[in-house]
């Protein structure tokens, strides 16, 4: 691995542990045992260090969930694996991290609102068109507004004063956020297939 590619590594470790701020660039080279003077070498500053991390991060997610889009045979079973992806980002993740990006490092975080935008909200609305030919999704509603809902609420899932770290898991928000989203969009067949997966999500989880 490349020490440039070796530093984001380090640095990830520490921030899904224990969040962004509260690290410090001395507490990154110790954790990789290197100087700071190497970590400059390669970034500016912590700042520098956050903003890159984000960016081959988003980069990452938009492979996976490209691929998901791709390989699913319906729309349901799309969701479905785009939960089980959110659930793997999340829980692996301090959710003090992802507060402290929107509260901190602003610029970073807009990285993350333009994923949103030009990335999800697409597929978002790809997905609502593809799921009303499949007969899924109802006819009636209107695909551009409801795909904006649904990245609202994906952001509006990181707001500490609407769901404080106190009180709420941030994977539980996200996913149950996303579950309520795909019901209010589905016909009956799309009820039906929706709740036939649940139930085989459940025996499996039974098993293990």
């Amino acid at each position: 691995m490349k020490t440039k590619e070796r530093i984001l590594k380090g640095a990830e470790e520490l921030f899904v542990r224990l969040g962004i701020k509260s690290i410090t660039m001395d507490e990154i080279a110790q954790h990789l045992g290197v100087s700071k003077k190497t970590i400059y070498r390669f970034y500016k500053d912590k700042d520098d260090v956050v903003h890159q991390l984000m960016t081959q991060t988003l980069e990452g997610n938009c492979k996976i969930f490209s691929e998901i889009q791709r390989q699913s045979k319906d729309i349901i079973e799309e969701v479905f694996l785009c939960m089980k992806q959110m659930q793997i980002m999340f829980s692996n993740r301090n959710p003090v991290m992802f507060y402290d990006l929107q509260k901190y490092y602003p610029q970073t975080w807009k990285l993350f609102r333009d994923f949103k935008t030009n990335f999800i909200l697409k597929m978002v609305e790809e997905t609502l068109r593809k799921g009303i030919k499949e007969g899924y999704v109802r006819e009636d509603i209107n695909v551009k507004i409801l795909a904006r809902l649904r990245i609202e609420e994906i952001e509006m899932g990181f707001s500490q004063t609407v769901f404080p770290l106190d009180k709420y898991n941030i994977t539980e928000v996200q996913l149950n956020m996303a579950e309520h989203f795909l019901y209010g969009i589905c016909t009956l067949k799309g009820h039906r297939l929706i709740n036939k997966r649940k139930e085989k999500n459940l025996k499996l989880k039974a098993l293990i």
